[in-house]
């Protein structure tokens, strides 16, 4: 059996043009790290920090102008950059999933919830139309959606923040990711919102054994979810530790004061 990471960045940079025509910024600056089957993986630091961005590039959606300026994203060994569109197409959804920031932004407003579920399971499983409608029903019941069959025709619009989350959950685990990427999954939700999303992924995790790369500011989320933390500050790797020994040994002084501005981090 391999032990070869199931994903790996190899000193990934992006990079984006100056307005008035000045030299370019580097906003992902030769980061590094791996993860392997099942785990949980924190990209964290403050907002700026080149999180987001890494996960876009990751999938290969940095968005115009910005480019991969170097460096290597690998999934299980195969260099993404050499993908076909085909195989790019199976890459994402597929095989690797991503939750947004802002569900609202990320779904068309003028088709019913429900049927953007099916149209995933129809372009990514090939299931009929009925059937597409069948897994997408259940899925939208999954993550819990109350009286899903009538909301099945909801627009985004009708839907609240903490819902249209749990739709987009539903969209990203219809194709049974192997790794899912949850960019930031419970801004601007309230917390009870927020302790409901959280439980769902952990529930969702353990069932299909997916990987979880978990891109966030909260260090107390950090704390509950994740194995291992990387640490980025102004798009360059700070520090990288398993959960438990950045929390009691943090090696970085970047990581010390985002320990410190936790609540009670100072005591």
């Amino acid at each position: 059996m391999s032990n070869a990471p199931l994903l790996e960045l190899d000193a990934l940079s992006v990079e984006f043009p100056a307005r008035d025509g000045g030299a370019a910024t580097r906003v992902v600056d030769a980061v590094s790290f791996a993860m392997g089957q099942g785990g949980t993986l924190a990209l964290v630091g403050e907002s700026g920090a080149g999180k987001s961005i890494t996960g876009l590039a990751i999938m290969r959606l940095v968005p115009w102008p910005g480019w991969i300026t170097g460096g290597a994203v690998r999934w299980k060994g195969e260099d993404v950059a050499a993908y076909s569109k085909r195989r790019l197409r199976e890459f994402r959804g597929a095989e690797v999933a991503m939750i947004f920031q802002e569900p609202s932004a990320m779904m068309n407003p003028v088709y019913p919830i429900g049927d953007q579920v099916a149209e995933v399971i129809r372009v990514h499983r090939g299931l009929s139309a009925r059937d597409a409608r069948h897994e997408a029903l259940a899925m939208l019941e999954r993550v819990r959606i109350a009286d899903a069959a009538k909301r099945y025709g909801d627009y985004p619009h009708q839907m609240s923040g903490g819902m249209l989350q749990r739709v987009m959950i539903a969209q990203a685990m219809a194709c049974r990711p192997v790794l899912l990427i949850a960019d930031e999954p419970t801004t601007a939700l309230d917390a009870a919102v927020q302790r409901e999303i959280l439980e769902l992924l952990d529930e969702l995790q353990a069932e299909s054994g997916m990987a979880l790369l978990l891109i966030t500011h909260n260090l107390g989320l950090v704390a509950e979810m994740a194995d291992s933390v990387v640490v980025m500050k102004d798009g360059r790797v700070a520090e990288t530790a398993a959960v438990g020994d950045l929390f009691a040994r943090p090696a970085s002084e970047y990581t010390r004061s985002l320990l410190a501005a936790m609540p009670g981090g100072g005591e």
